[in-house]
C-alpha cells in the first residue's frame, strides 16, 4: 500500500490532521526562515532587539506546551487545534502589518503560543483516531511535515524577492483557511472524564521515572532535527562553494522520505516492538553526520564534476540522516501516550515537546559553539562529530532503557511511575 492509498485508509479525521499539519508547516517556513533578515534589513534592528524577538517565540512555545497538552486532555483536540492556528493567524497577520519592536514581540509571542496549542494537540488527537496504527499516522505525519517544510522554503524564497510581507500575507492566508476547516471539518474528539486538578496531572507525569528517563534520552533527536535545516545547508555550501547548494539537503531528504518512510514504518513494526527501535534510529541520525565531514574542510573546488563528487558525502550523510528519522520519529511518537493514562495523553506530549525543546536549545547551542569554533581553527569537522557524538550517546541511553525494560512494550501499556 503506497502513502497516498495509506493517507485514504485513515477515518477523515487523521486526514484532516495531516493536512493540517502539512499547511502548518508550510505557513511556517513561508515566514520565520526570513524574519531575522526583515528585522534586520528592513527594519534596521539590532541584533539584541532581533535575538529578543526570536528568543520570544521559543520561550512561549517551549514553556507553554504543558499547558496545551493539559488543554487537550480537558477541552478536547478539536477545540485546541483550531484555537492555536487563530492564534497564529492573528501573530503572522502583525508581521505583515507592523513595524514596531512592541508589535513584532506580540506577532512573536502569539506564534510561539500558537504553536504550543497545536503541536501537542494534534499527535494526541492522532494517537486516539489512528485506531490501533499510530505508527504508521506518526509516518504520514513525518512525511506531509518535511514536505510542508521544503514547499514552504521554495515559496517563501520567492516572495521574500518582492517583499517580506508578502510572505507574512500569504503565511496569514494559510493559517486563516486551516482555521475555518478546522473549525467545521475537524471531528468532535471524546473527552475522557478526570477528577484530578490539572497540578496532580503534572505531578503524577513528572513523577512518572521511565518517562523522565526517556525525555532525557531523547534529547539528541531534536537536535539532530534542527540540523537538516541548519549544518546540513552549510555543509553542502561549504564543500560545493555554491550557495544555492543550501536547499539540496532538505529537497533530498523529502524525497527519501516520501519514497521509504511507510515501508520503514511498516518493517519496523513488523520486527519488534517500538522501543527496540528508538536506539537503532537515533544511532543512525548521528552517524548521518559523519559523511559530511569528510569533505567540510576542503577548499572550493575548481570545476563542475568536482562539485558533483563533492556533494556525494553530503547526499549519503543526508540519506542516513534521515533513514534514522524515518526509523525512531514514529517509534518515539507512538511510546509517549503509552507512560501514562489515557486521560493524560495530551499532558504527555506536552511535557515530552517541554523537555526536549530546553534540552535541544542548550544542545544547539554547543552545536552552535563547535561551528565557530571549527571556522575560527581550521577544525570544521567539530560540529559534525558533535552531532554524532550527541546521537550516539541518546542511542545508548535508549537502548539502556530498552534493555531494563523502562519502555512499554504492548499496546496501552502503562508505566509504573
Amino acid at each position: 500500500m503506497g502513502t497516498l492509498n495509506s493517507f485514504r485508509s485513515f477515518p477523515m479525521s487523521v486526514r484532516l490532521l495531516l493536512i493540517n499539519q502539512f499547511g502548518v508547516d508550510l505557513g511556517f517556513y513561508v515566514l520565520i526562515p526570513y524574519l531575522a533578515t526583515h528585522l534586520d534589513r528592513d527594519l534596521g534592528m539590532s541584533a539584541a532587539a532581533i535575538g529578543l524577538i526570536l528568543g520570544v517565540r521559543n520561550l512561549c512555545s517551549q514553556c507553554l506546551f504543558v499547558l496545551g497538552g493539559s488543554a487537550t486532555d480537558r477541552l478536547g483536540a478539536h477545540v485546541v487545534i483550531p484555537a492555536g492556528c487563530l492564534l497564529r493567524t492573528v501573530g503572522f497577520g502583525l508581521f505583515a502589518c507592523g513595524g514596531s519592536l512592541h508589535l513584532v514581540l506580540a506577532a512573536s509571542a502569539l506564534t510561539g503560543l500558537s504553536a504550543a496549542l497545536f503541536y501537542p494537540s494534534v499527535r494526541a488527537y492522532l494517537t486516539v483516531e489512528s485506531q490501533g496504527r499510530a505508527a504508521e499516522a506518526f509516518g504520514l505525519l513525518n512525511i506531509v511535515s518535511t514536505a510542508g517544510a521544503l514547499a514552504g522554503l521554495a515559496l517563501g524564497s520567492v516572495l521574500f524577492l518582492v517583499d517580506f510581507r508578502m510572505c507574512a500575507m500569504a503565511a496569514t492566508a494559510m493559517f486563516a483557511v486551516l482555521t475555518i476547516a478546522q473549525l467545521f471539518a475537524l471531528p468532535p474528539q471524546h473527552v475522557l472524564t478526570t477528577r484530578s486538578g490539572v497540578l496532580d496531572e503534572l505531578r503524577e507525569a513528572i513523577g512518572n521515572r521511565g518517562f523522565l528517563a526517556f525525555a532525557a534520552a531523547l534529547v539528541g533527536m531534536a537536535t539532530m532535527e534542527t540540523q537538516m535545516f541548519l549544518l546540513m545547508p552549510q555543509g553542502a555550501r561549504l564543500a560545493t562553494g555554491w550557495d544555492a547548494a543550501g536547499a539540496f539537503p532538505p529537497a533530498l531528504g523529502t524525497i527519501v522520505s516520501l519514497a521509504l518512510q511507510l515501508r520503514i514504518t511498516r518493517y519496523v513494526r513488523a520486527h519488534g516492538d517500538s522501543g527496540r527501535w528508538v536506539a537503532p534510529g537515533l544511532a543512525l541520525m548521528g552517524l548521518g553526520f559523519l559523511p559530511p565531514a569528510l569533505v567540510s574542510g576542503l577548499h572550493h573546488p575548481p570545476d563542475l564534476p568536482t562539485i558533483a563528487l563533492r556533494l556525494l558525502p553530503v547526499c549519503a550523510g543526508v540519506c542516513v540522516l534521515y533513514l534514522g528519522v524515518m526509523v525512531a520519529q514514529p517509534a518515539v511518537m507512538e511510546l509517549i501516550p503509552k507512560f501514562g493514562r489515557e486521560e493524560l495523553t495530551g499532558t504527555y506530549f506536552g511535557l515530552f515537546y517541554l523537555f526536549s525543546g530546553f534540552a535541544s536549545a542548550a544542545a544547539n547551542l554547543i552545536v552552535g559553539w563547535t561551528m565557530d569554533l571549527g571556522r575560527h581553527t581550521g577544525r570544521t569537522w567539530l560540529p559534525w562529530a558533535c552531532c554524532t557524538a550527541l546521537g550516539l550517546l541518546s542511542a545508548a541511553g535508549a537502548a539502556w532503557l530498552h534493555h531494563l525494560r523502562a519502555l512499554p512494550l504492548e499496546p496501552g501499556t502503562a508505566l509504573a511511575a
